[in-house]
């Protein structure tokens, strides 16, 4: 009798590693499962994380690009200004200076009339006397 009792707890010792080591073996799997799972899980959040970080940096980043471009053309658009009021203030000079000539000539004209008149005036009294 106490071989078949042998047998049978043999066999249910054998049987319980086998279903202590099933369990195991699925237990191990499923940690793994669940450990590529938090990786993965954990790899998007850090994706996310970045993507969020550099779309504030690309952002700023464009901006920066515009103010630039917008400052160079501010600058181009000053210097023009800065030329054509340069050209007026010539043409505001060159028109002062033709004045200022004009007044010289007609001053000019003055005196060389005063002095054909003071001539006429001696040539008629020297004619008269």
């Amino acid at each position: 009798m106490a071989t078949p009792e042998l047998g049978g707890l043999d066999t249910s010792l054998v049987q319980f590693i086998s279903d202590h080591q099933h369990n195991s073996l699925r237990l191990r799997d499923q940690t793994e499962r669940a450990k590529k799972d938090a990786i993965r899980s954990a790899i998007r959040v850090s994706d996310l994380l970045v993507d969020a970080a550099n779309g504030g940096v690309q952002e700023s980043f464009v901006n920066e690009k515009r103010i630039e471009l917008e400052t160079r053309a501010l600058a181009a658009t000053v210097m023009r200004f800065v030329k054509q009021t340069d050209r007026w203030l010539a043409a505001s000079h060159a028109i002062n200076t033709a004045i200022k000539e004009i007044g010289d000539f007609e001053n000019w004209m003055r005196t060389m009339e005063f002095d054909c008149k003071s001539v006429s005036a001696a040539i008629y009294n020297i004619h008269q006397a």
